[in-house]
């Protein structure tokens, strides 16, 4: 089974491309990727982003799926409109499914995409998507709103995101509620996944090992409500054990490995 990244480095480890691949093998999946762009970041924020030129992505694209047997995809930060173009036209007529994370703000609240690039993912990557899992900031950017500030508005914006195709996985770490909710929006209906609010600051990553868990489930050939589910409990508990590792002095990713590492 193999699932493919299209995502941008993370220098620190705990976000990105290499959260994508700690996630897809945590859970039995051959990682394969496709670098966007290289950030200089580490727990405490994000100093330098420096973007992979359009014919390089393009290149590693065609080098990927002409070779291997790709069962899930997930895009994450794209950059520029340009790269985000050359995506899009390698995927076009794709049937295989595609989770997009909407990378536009880091957890330390940097913004990782320029305004431009944010209306062609809007209007080029967006319709491709099987599942889009943007969190409540990324959710009101898409839609040119004011970020949801409760449970109610969230499955409103879901709900107009989902108007536009692809199933939507809205995601509440955001909001200062008691539980973790998130809004499913699939087949036309809401569903509330929520889970026990962790109080912990490794919190670095957990939106991309999310989306990557829902597309490495995928690709073991589950359904999209199954995948969802499955990679909302693995995320949890990936944040629950957080508190196994030390890594860094700011915000510490989550521990991907928390099934498989000895305690």
């Amino acid at each position: 089974m193999i699932a493919l990244t299209i995502a941008g480095s993370d220098s620190g480890g705990g976000a990105g491309i290499q959260a994508d691949l700690k996630t897809m093998s945590a859970l039995g999946v051959y990682g394969a990727s496709v670098i966007t762009a290289i950030t200089a970041q580490n727990t405490r924020g994000v100093t330098a982003v420096h973007g992979i030129p359009a014919d390089i992505v393009t290149a590693q694209l065609d080098a990927v799926l002409s070779d291997l047997d790709v069962k899930a995809i997930k895009i994450g930060m794209v950059g520029d409109r340009a790269v985000i173009s050359a995506i899009a036209r390698a995927l076009a007529g794709s049937r295989i499914p595609i989770v997009l994370d909407p990378v536009m703000i880091a957890t330390s609240g940097d913004r990782l995409i320029g305004e431009g690039a944010e209306k062609a993912l809007f209007s080029e990557l967006l319709p491709l998507a099987t599942l889009v899992t943007p969190n409540v900031p990324e959710a009101g950017v898409l839609l040119n709103a004011k970020s949801a500030v409760d449970v109610p508005q969230m499955r409103e914006q879901a709900r107009e995101l989902a108007a536009l195709g692809p199933a939507i996985l809205l995601k509440g770490g955001h909001l200062t509620t008691g539980d973790a909710t998130d809004v499913f929006f699939h087949e036309g209906r809401p569903e509330l996944l929520s889970a026990a609010r962790i109080a912990s600051p490794n919190t670095h990553g957990t939106g991309c090992t999310l989306s990557s868990a829902v597309t490495a489930f995928l690709a073991r050939g589950m359904a999209l409500r199954a995948a969802v589910h499955a990679a909302k409990e693995y995320i949890s508990a990936a944040i629950a054990a957080s508190d196994q590792l030390q890594i860094g002095s700011g915000h510490g990713p989550v521990h991907h490995f928390h099934a498989v590492w000895p305690r």
